[in-house]
């Protein structure tokens, strides 16, 4: 698949692409910015009070207390690494769905991606009571979550390719979708046990804190390699904007782009789902923040995403943990009523125009 540069020298020569090419970087660094903001707020957070400092030093091993040693790299930093991880692995993801299916409200969520890979969880941890075998760390689980997820996104292909379903019916298409998984993963937990029932509702309500450091590095490499491979091909992304007859005009084999790229969002979020459960609308939300200032060119949408759905959901998890401490909040709550005013706004104003 070869990459196809879509700007002209014409076009980026333009004082107005310079400008646009200025306040796109600026963004990004200004979202960078407030990514290590977020990340020390979400570190200062807790129980424990400490200094900063000390808290710095002890995500080094380097604090004069030892017990803050331990609550910074046993506790607090493996949550944060699972939040930023999971919210970048999300936002590029729905990024690069909203592109290859050219829809605006696309996302691992709204398609139901996300629920597909909960209800293959589910399965294996109740089904092939993997719940006590194998713990989090199974195999098993992701890969369930992964057929799960496939599962829906060949339905989401078929609808869009062979049927010319409209924008909003390939999202009206998800919220079915999504409605019939949930539907089955309640079943599933009807007839589970009480282990399996409580681990069942780790999927439900999201959960960021049950990670250890082999289950962030996973999570890490999935995440780093799906994103590198999508910012290889951020040219192609850039082409469909103008078309799929343009795209195949200038060498992009988009059956071909749209399938590979459908496969790795599904794998990112069906590992992201396999470790901290449901998280709905960080895929969606984060995209369109992004693009409403640096538009669709994905040199910066790509890494603008990522970096906006890590920010949105290291901050949402802080929020629910401050807002009624000691009591933390379910996460996939705070996410949902963070993108659910958003995605109604887009379905209803903005859902007729092409991302």
């Amino acid at each position: 698949m070869n990459s196809v540069p879509f700007h002209s020298a014409k076009n980026s020569c333009d004082p107005s692409y310079r400008k646009l090419r200025v306040r796109s970087i600026s963004f990004l660094i200004g979202l960078f910015l407030l990514l290590v903001v977020g990340f020390v707020l979400s570190l200062a957070s807790g129980s424990y009070n400490t200094p900063i400092g000390e808290l710095l030093k002890g995500v080094f091993g380097m604090a004069s207390d030892d017990r803050i040693n331990l609550v910074v790299r046993n506790s607090r930093l493996p949550r944060i690494c699972t939040a930023m991880i999971a919210g970048a692995g999300l936002g590029i993801t729905g990024c690069v769905l909203q592109a290859i299916l050219r829809n605006p409200l696309a996302s691992a969520s709204t398609l139901g991606v996300s629920q597909g890979a909960g209800f293959g969880a589910a399965f294996a941890i109740v089904v092939l009571n993997m719940g006590a075998v194998g713990g989090l760390g199974s195999m098993t689980i992701p890969l369930c979550a992964f057929v799960g997820s496939m599962a829906v996104a060949l339905v989401i292909l078929g609808l869009s390719r062979f049927r010319q379903i409209s924008a909003e019916g390939i999202v009206l298409a998800g919220v079915a979708i999504s409605s019939m998984f949930t539907g089955a993963t309640t079943l599933i937990q009807y007839f589970a046990n009480e282990i399996q029932l409580n681990t069942l509702v780790f999927w439900t309500f999201g959960n960021l804190g049950n990670t250890d450091w082999g289950d962030v590095g996973i999570m890490g490499i999935v995440v780093l390699c799906v994103s590198v491979y999508f910012l290889l091909h951020r040219w192609d992304f850039n082409a469909l904007l103008s078309g799929e007859e343009t795209a195949i005009s200038l060498g992009i084999h988009v059956k071909k782009l749209t399938m590979v790229n459908m496969i790795l969002c599904c794998l990112a979020a069906s590992v992201i789902v396999s470790y901290i459960g449901l998280i709905n609308f960080i895929g969606l939300v984060a995209p369109h923040i992004v693009r409403m200032v640096v538009g669709n060119n994905h040199i910066y949408l790509l890494p603008g995403s990522a970096m906006a759905g890590a920010l949105l959901l290291l901050l949402g998890d802080l929020f629910a943990r401050v807002v009624i401490s000691p009591v933390i909040l379910p996460i996939g709550a705070i996410t949902s009523f963070l993108g659910g005013p958003l995605f109604l706004y887009l379905l209803f104003k903005g859902g007729k125009k092409e991302c």
